[in-house]
């Protein structure tokens, strides 16, 4: 399943900590899976407990909640000392994580950079949905988001309220997206 990822590409996944749900983007490096970790309740827990999940989906809506840590509706199963998603394939394994300073045009920040060591894989059954190119304006109006909500700016909001404006051509309609739109101030 890892080879099917193609090397240098970034593949939105979805990281199950002990207490967490974020996603996160990765990239595959022969073997390994690398990301980087701002700073949050994810970030936390790693320090505590590097024993993750990585999980694949196609519902662009989930990945968009769990970045904005609004209600979604996941059953879970543990192990020893892993947690994920019942039913979502990917794996689990060990982040060696290394603390690192990360500057942007937002600023200045500490960053965990990530090598994921897949262990074992998660058989799931994902519900395959054909590509949807609303998905993915709204997963980048999510990303455009989260960083408006560390440091508004007006051009962020544009751009964030350019992308609705296409997704809703494209025929998206989803709470996720109506709740960025509301919440831009």
């Amino acid at each position: 399943m890892l080879e099917l990822m193609r090397e240098g590409q970034v593949y939105e996944l979805l990281l199950v900590s002990k207490s967490n749900v974020t996603p996160v983007g990765v990239v595959r490096r022969g073997a390994t899976l690398h990301f980087k970790l701002f700073p949050g309740k994810s970030f936390r827990d790693l320090l505590e407990n590097n024993r993750i999940a990585l999980q694949m989906t196609w519902d662009a809506e989930l990945l968009v909640k769990t970045a904005l840590n609004l209600d979604v509706e996941l059953s879970f199963e543990s192990h020893d000392q892993y947690r994920w998603i019942q039913g979502l394939p990917g794996w689990l394994g060990e982040a060696r994580c290394r603390r690192d300073v990360w500057t942007d045009g937002l600023g200045t920040t500490e960053v965990l950079k990530c090598e994921f060591f897949p262990e074992k894989r998660l058989v799931g059954n994902a519900r395959p949905i054909p590509f949807s190119r609303a998905d993915c304006v709204l997963v980048e109006m999510a990303v455009l988001f989260t960083r408006y909500l560390v440091k508004p700016t007006l051009e962020l909001k544009n751009r964030i309220l350019d992308l609705y404006a296409l997704y809703r051509h494209l025929g998206g309609n989803s709470e996720a997206a109506e709740y960025i739109v509301g919440h831009l101030d």
